[in-house]
């Protein structure tokens, strides 16, 4: 789904990504790669093809809409290090022409020469772009001009169908002042928002984008 917002071109893709068209940019937020070989390792059931499913959504939009940029929202690896990211090092390696670019979240704990090895440029602090700025946290305190997209929340909104049936859904949920992103990793959770009069909420259902 294609939205104009604050006068620039917002696509918000099924695969829980935000392209931003005059930037040339996709936005990510939560990826948690290594999630489930972290569990595995702590003797923790994990499904064992998360990688897999996290790299191809990834490929497919890079594929769709070939960013000069792809700025990720925080939480991009999860806590320590383990073999998972020497496999997502090799594949920054095969798109040289993207740049590739951390906010750092409360998960990004690798020491700094890893993600320099990667070529991975990274931000400690908030990133502004034009009019929006980019965060892990929602922000608290942020000039008024500024609009803030973040992660962190894996947003998530539940749906009422025929017979009482509720669904959990991810969504992208934008505020009077700030947007949080969807969870773009497979094995994440889900954090039920409650929308204010005004806001504006997009669910992700079925590899579309619907606005409830």
């Amino acid at each position: 789904m294609t939205i104009n917002f604050k006068n620039q071109t917002l696509q918000l893709h099924p695969a829980k990504g935000i392209y931003w068209r005059e930037q040339d940019t996709l936005l990510i937020a939560d990826l948690h790669l290594g999630k489930a070989a972290h569990f595995r390792k702590k003797g923790l059931a994990a499904p064992a093809t998360v990688l897999q499913k996290n790299l191809s959504n990834l490929v497919s939009l890079l594929m769709e809409f070939m960013p000069s940029r792809v700025i990720f929202l925080g939480d991009l690896f999860h806590s320590s290090l383990n073999k998972v990211w020497d496999q997502f090092s090799l594949f920054l390696q095969y798109h040289p022409s993207i740049s590739f670019e951390l906010v750092q979240g409360n998960h990004d704990i690798l020491p700094s020469q890893f993600y320099l090895d990667a070529q991975l440029e990274v931000y400690t602090g908030p990133l502004i772009i034009d009019n929006f700025i980019f965060s892990h946290y929602p922000l608290i305190d942020f000039p008024d001009s500024l609009y803030n997209f973040y992660g962190h929340l894996h947003p998530g909104v539940v749906l009422s169908g025929f017979g009482g049936h509720q669904s959990k859904l991810p969504c992208f949920h934008f505020g009077a002042t700030q947007c949080v992103l969807p969870a773009f990793g497979a094995f994440t959770g889900l954090f039920i928002v409650q929308p204010k009069v005004g806001d504006r909420v997009f669910v992700i259902a079925e590899r579309t984008v619907l606005e409830v």
